[in-house]
């Protein structure tokens, strides 16, 4: 104990402690380790090289590690405007712009036959349903394909002949019409929409979208921005081109839509549908009031057949229906729309096509198709009726159509031939064999009467002058 007081007595509690002071260490004793900072990694691939059998991070197999191969391409997404050649017609023959330039009645005193091949478009992959000449730009058919796609031909054109190509709709393409309204397109398919496409700019203006395929479209008589649209599901509306929605709904559980049309100055319109899902009697004709969505009269014809077309006569009040039974029937058009049941148009045959009629342009004369491959031309106020056969129909949507004078009237056939028939005589005047497989549509041009333009099931177009 005595040693050990003496030890720790040293120091006086008088005496001021010594202040601590850090420890130096001598050059034996290393120092406590500090750790590092982050840094960021190299930039640059680092070049020395690595001792055999030493460890290697992951950051730096990787950036050791080769360069990994790019991604491959992705495929490339159709374009839905391409723009092979051009829509002007500055590039139109100069003796094919003389002639349009000039009006349509310095044209008609000649009595041309069209026979000569001006021009072969080539283009659709597959069948073209429909061709039509535009009336503001003469220069300019469209045509609408199965292949999905509507082309637009610049007939005349010293270079490219197809203008451009339109891939909008999402199926087949049922119908194309031209807009009085410049280079506008309407058209219809089985993908549901009615489609307005600006042609000039590429564009796609306007998609009418319904739960349907769209059958019918017919614009108004007096006001293009609106059209009616009719689809496999009964359902009819009233579209405005301007603000893309439905103006008006026309609902009574009809069954599909045929066929539609104007009357009253566009004040009513008339309806034919397929199979009416209650009494096919009373819904097969339905007169509809415009504004107010209601049926002026659903019992128009009460017999049971079904209309696949109705058309109105451009001066009489009257239109005419084409009957499943074999005849085209005669109703007024104004109330109580009245069949007449003593004048009627028969001898050509339905058996359940959708054939069409249509009235000349005076109104005198009413063309119908008919399921034999004939097409009968009635006399409006006789009743008597000139027959025009030779071409074939076999089961194709074959269509026909009157020149500009209404002396000749064209027709496709089953066989690829264009049947041109003389009006007053209704004997055959040229048959000229156009393509190989059938003639779907043939068209006259709206200013020049010699030169008519025909699409056939192979997917090819023809233009004779």
């Amino acid at each position: 104990m005595d040693l050990l007081w003496n030890a720790y007595s040293n120091v006086s509690d008088d005496e001021e402690q010594p202040k601590r002071q850090r420890l130096s260490f001598s050059s034996s004793n290393p120092p406590k380790r500090h750790l590092p900072s982050p840094s960021p990694p190299p930039l640059f691939h680092q070049t020395q090289s690595t001792i055999p059998g030493s460890y290697i991070s992951k950051r730096q197999r990787a950036l050791m590690g080769p360069t990994p191969a790019p991604l491959p391409d992705p495929v490339p997404v159709p374009s839905p405007f391409t723009l092979p050649g051009s829509i002007s017609v500055t590039d139109v023959h100069h003796n094919i712009l003389s002639l349009l330039k000039s009006k349509a009645k310095d044209h008609q005193s000649q009595n041309l036959i069209s026979e000569k091949l001006s021009a072969t478009l080539s283009g659709h992959t597959n069948a073209v349903n429909a061709i039509h000449w535009s009336s503001t730009h003469a220069h300019l058919l469209a045509s609408a394909g199965m292949d999905h796609t509507i082309c637009v031909w610049n007939v005349w054109s010293r270079n490219q002949k197809k203008a451009c190509v339109l891939n909008f709709h999402n199926a087949a393409v049922k119908d194309v019409k031209w807009s009085q309204q410049g280079h506008f397109l309407l058209s219809c398919g089985y993908d549901c929409t009615s489609r307005l496409v600006d042609v000039e700019k590429g564009l796609e203006t306007q998609v009418f979208r319904e739960d349907q395929i769209v059958a019918v479209i017919k614009f108004h008589p007096d006001n293009s921005n609106i059209f009616l649209s009719g689809g496999s599901k009964g359902h009819i509306k009233l579209w405005d081109v301007r603000t893309g929605k439905v103006v008006h709904n026309y609902n009574r559980n009809l069954g599909p839509i045929l066929d539609l049309e104007f009357i009253m100055n566009g004040k009513q319109f008339i309806s034919s549908c397929d199979v009416s899902q209650s009494n096919i009697s009373e819904n097969a004709i339905i007169v509809w009031d415009v504004s107010r969505e209601v049926p002026l009269s659903n019992q128009v014809y009460a017999e049971a057949y079904t209309c696949p077309c109705v058309r109105l006569h451009p001066f009489d009040s009257i239109f005419v229906a084409q009957s499943n039974g074999n005849y085209v029937a005669i109703f007024t058009s104004t109330p109580p729309y009245r069949l007449n049941k003593y004048k009627r148009y028969e001898g050509h045959v339905i058996s359940g096509f959708p054939i069409k009629c249509s009235f000349s342009l005076d109104g005198k004369k009413l063309a119908s198709g008919s399921s034999d491959g004939s097409i009968f031309l009635y006399d409006y106020q006789l009743n008597k009726y000139k027959r025009y056969e030779g071409h074939v129909i076999s089961g194709f949507p074959i269509k026909c159509s009157f020149s500009l004078d209404g002396k000749k009237l064209a027709s496709g056939s089953s066989d690829g031939s264009i049947f041109l028939y003389d009006y007053q005589s209704s004997k055959v005047v040229k048959k000229i064999k156009a393509h190989d497989q059938a003639c779907i549509d043939v068209a006259f041009h709206p200013i020049i009467p010699n030169v008519i333009a025909s699409c056939s099931w192979d997917g090819s177009i023809l233009v004779f002058e």
